[in-house]
């Protein structure tokens, strides 16, 4: 299972479009996604100020995109990386965060 923090506007977007997209994809290239021990991380580091935020858990096994784990270099540690939009079968549960 990887995982993807996003806001309600953005998966509301996703149920319409029948894929999630994330800015990121377009401008990077890839959807920034991480694993169940780096999610604090990331909703600390990116995410503070935030609110209405849910949590994609995604099946790895049932993304249709190509996954890479690739290393972040500021914080020397690999994340995962969809190369594609995400299928919304491949998800499997939204939970809101407090």
């Amino acid at each position: 299972m990887i995982y993807h923090v996003t806001d309600k506007e953005s998966w509301d977007k996703a149920m319409q479009n029948d894929s999630y997209k994330n800015p990121s994809l377009e401008l990077e290239g890839f959807i920034h996604m991480s694993t169940r021990s780096q999610v604090a991380g990331v909703l600390e580091r990116y995410f503070k100020n935030s609110n209405n935020l849910l949590l994609l858990h995604v099946d790895e096994q049932l993304i249709k995109a190509e996954i890479r784990y690739e290393l972040s270099p500021s914080l020397q540690e690999e994340f995962p990386h969809v190369y594609g939009a995400i299928n919304l079968d491949a998800v499997v549960n939204v939970e809101s965060l407090p």
